[in-house]
């Protein structure tokens, strides 16, 4: 009879192994987008008070009478 040698063992742990860690980093790759999501529904929190009034394009003329 045959019998399973110790190679397609450790090819068989090696597979799953690579699997779990495929599994592991979906999952992160999931929870950043998310979290990336989430930062982009959140108000400007970080706009600088200096700026926060200037209107970009052209701005009226101010005449020197």
């Amino acid at each position: 009879m045959a019998t399973k040698s110790a190679n397609t063992f450790k090819k068989r742990e090696r597979e799953e192994a690579k699997r779990r860690k495929k599994i592991a980093k979906e999952a992160k790759k999931t929870e950043r987008k998310e979290i990336r999501s989430d930062r982009k529904n959140e108000p400007g929190d970080l706009v600088d008070p200096d700026i926060a009034d200037i209107v970009p394009g052209p701005q009226p003329r101010e005449h020197a009478e």
